[in-house]
């Protein structure tokens, strides 16, 4: 890629990103758009203008409200994991200032002034250095802090339902003549008689959740049908039409019914069908795992972090997951089948990730001009086109890697499900890790790696021993092409992260043409969460990239440096005003984070280890005692500080509590929403639902 390319690149990224911030200054100020600019707080019942940015005429409230926030503030609006988030961003901003500030004002002198060049390390197809190519040359969060955010929500006065459950699991086969329930709950009376609440059996509810789905879909469709019987009475005829549907394939063809009376029919055929489920699930399709309650978080917590049992197979007992985070499938899988299916994922991830080291590095040798003219002929007459050139030499390979990027976390999370994990929050973590593994050896490392090989093959087979050398060669260019990556990143998908430009095109075109309830509208305005499980290893990457480029190509610190920064001032506006999140784990993403900064880390002083060392600077040797100072330092946080965010400190959940807890509504938190009956009274659930010490509930 030339100057003129990189240019482009850059002026036009910038050029998208300051439209589509004046569209959101804009359009975040229309009333009919405030549901997608201001979600959060209008579901938290807060006026859109609190802060002063709604409607105001300044594009720039936004970025004071951001700037003047406080940690308390984002944890308020978003919770602790999004606060932990933002302590990543900045972690990772101040690493990357302070490599600015040491390395800039030394590396970029050097580069511009070097006038000899090695001609056998030549980066461009003409042999000289390009004007990008001179710039070329061919670090520790503190736990603390995040670690007392963790403890002071976890010692918070309120209540919180999660803190005085624990997941059993592996439960051995019932004595003969005992049941389930009175197993479960005999076994846990006798090790805990004062505090032992009750017991709550998982079950086998798909047939029971595939009658409920079914039941609460022509709810909604009567609710519907109703609303559009009513709207017909003010647009047309005084007495209304009522709205029809035809019974068979898809509502297109078969008899024409009365869609009111319909729904009210399948309403009340299927209500009494789901009683009847529900009480057969509950006394006939009990699994081996049990949610277990207690009247104290000490005891759930202390008992959570306890070996029960002297075999391992069996009363496994961990902290529970929130009530709406349980995966309620893989809570019955067996320790051993649990500990194979891991393996077997292992296996196709590694596999995933070693296959798609093809395409991927295929796509960035064949997304260059030259190799397009080479293999594909018949494109020459619009390659050689200089203006479309220069536009395609400065997207093709980048928008082409971006999308393949997106095709993959979807079937991360798919994985990682299948595991056997209990928790939504625990699978987002698991997919964060795999696709941070992803993405740094099949994007950094085979781009890096794969895109050399595959255009100086011939070279490499002709002269073995150049492999080296030729890599060294190509490490300067390959980071212009990571320069224009970082760009485009950090200008148009934050642009389009502000400007929220297509969440709201979907919004009101399901609004005006789909949308018929004030339920179906929530429903097409709900916002997600920040999805960490993507955007981690996204910002992983962009941090992998700028650290390992930046002795080699000390100019692409500054694009990493706006990143990271420009991240943290859009995200901060996200979260305090837009996104809502989907679980709270209390910062249980902090280890992962930190440990895979201290990976980007260590594969940064390797890479700079090999380069310096192929450029024979022989004191290079001294990067090795850094390597074995970092990995010290991993090891001594592994051991003093990642176990606090596995299991919750004793001494933290001591804490008194503001009022005593309410324990069958905590109870009545976790009863999935299947197998919830108004009419059916506990009595008739007892052989899931244990009654025991049910006298003992705190009012």
């Amino acid at each position: 890629m030339d100057f003129s390319s990189f240019l482009t690149s850059l002026i036009t990224s910038f050029v998208i990103f300051v439209v589509l911030m004046a569209l959101f200054t804009w359009l975040s100020g229309r009333p009919g758009n405030k549901v997608i600019y201001y979600s959060n707080r209008l579901l938290k019942g807060m006026d859109p203008s609190d802060g002063g940015s709604y409607a105001s005429c300044s594009p720039f409230v936004w970025i004071r409200e951001a700037l003047s926030s406080s940690e308390q503030d984002v944890i308020k609006m978003s919770g602790v994991d999004t606060a932990v988030y933002f302590v990543f961003l900045s972690t990772v901003l101040g690493i990357l200032a302070l490599s600015g500030i040491v390395l800039l004002p030394v590396l970029l002198p050097v580069a511009a002034t070097d006038d000899t060049p090695n001609k056998s390390l030549n980066t461009t197809s003409n042999g000289t250095f390009s004007d990008l190519d001179k710039f070329s040359m061919g670090y520790v969060p503190a736990y603390k802090h995040i670690a007392a955010l963790r403890a002071a929500a976890l010692m918070s006065p309120e209540v919180r339902a999660e803190q005085f459950v624990v997941l059993v699991r592996d439960i051995p086969p019932a004595p003969e003549g005992q049941t389930r329930k009175e197993q479960v709950d005999s076994y846990f009376k006798s090790i805990y008689p004062d505090t032992f609440y009750r017991s709550l059996i998982v079950t086998n509810n798909k047939e029971v959740n595939k009658i409920y789905k079914e039941l609460e879909g022509c709810k909604k469709k009567l609710v519907r049908t109703e609303t559009i019987y009513a709207e017909s009475k003010t647009t047309g005829k005084p007495e209304g039409t009522r709205p029809t549907k035809k019974t068979s394939f898809l509502g297109l063809i078969g008899k024409k019914l009365d869609s009111i009376e319909y729904y009210s029919e399948k309403i009340s055929e299927l209500t009494p069908k789901l009683e009847a489920e529900q009480k057969a699930t509950l006394r006939d399709k009990q699994q081996a795992a049990a949610l277990v309650f207690f009247t104290s978080r000490v005891t759930a917590a202390s008992a959570a972090q306890s070996l029960h049992a002297t075999k391992l197979d069996t009363w496994n007992v961990m902290d529970a997951p929130r009530p709406h985070q349980v995966i309620w499938t893989n809570l019955t899988i067996k320790l051993f089948e649990r500990q194979i299916r891991q393996y077997i994922i292992y296996v196709i991830v590694a596999l995933t990730i070693f296959f798609c080291t093809i395409p991927i590095t295929f796509v960035s040798a064949f997304m260059t001009l030259e190799n397009l003219k080479i293999y594909l002929p018949f494109l020459k007459p619009i390659v050689n086109n200089a203006a479309i050139r220069t536009v395609l030499e400065a997207y093709l390979p980048q928008i082409a890697l971006i999308v393949f990027l997106a095709l993959l976390p979807k079937l991360l999370l798919f994985l990682s499900k299948l595991e056997g994990i209990p928790s939504q929050s625990h699978i987002e973590r698991a997919a964060s890790g795999k696709y941070f593994y992803f993405t740094v050896l099949n994007v950094f490392i085979g781009v890096t790696v794969g895109g050399t090989l595959f255009a100086t093959f011939k070279t490499i087979e002709k002269n073995p021993n150049s492999l080296l050398t030729v890599l060294a060669a190509s490490l300067p260019v390959n980071a212009t092409f990571f320069l224009t990556y970082v760009a485009l990143r950090t200008f148009v998908a934050y642009g389009l992260e502000l400007s929220q430009i297509v969440p709201l095109i979907i919004f009101h075109l399901k609004k005006k043409y789909l949308c018929k309830t004030e339920a179906e509208i929530k429903e097409a305005w709900y916002p997600g969460d920040l999805g960490y499980a993507t955007r981690v290893p996204g910002d992983m990457l962009i941090i992998t990239i700028t650290l390992c480029y930046s002795v080699i190509a000390p100019l692409i610190i500054p694009f990493g440096v706006v990143y990271f920064g420009l991240g943290w001032l859009i995200l901060r506006n996200q979260a305090l005003k837009v996104y809502v999140p989907s679980y709270e784990s209390y910062g249980r993403m902090w280890p992962h984070m930190h440990m895979r900064i201290l990976a980007a880390l260590l594969l940064y002083q390797l890479t700079m280890f090999a380069y310096f060392g192929v450029k024979k600077f022989y004191y290079a040797s001294f990067l090795v005692l850094l390597i074995i100072l970092t990995l010290i330092f991993a090891y001594v946080c592994n051991k003093k500080f990642y176990r606090f965010f596995r299991d919750p400190a004793l001494e933290v959940a001591l804490h008194e509590l503001k009022e005593m807890p309410h324990m069958e509504r905590i109870f009545r938190t976790y009863v999935p929403p299947s197998l919830c009956s108004e009419k059916v009274e506990d009595d008739q659930f007892e052989d899931a639902l244990s009654q025991v010490s049910r006298a003992g509930s705190f009012a």
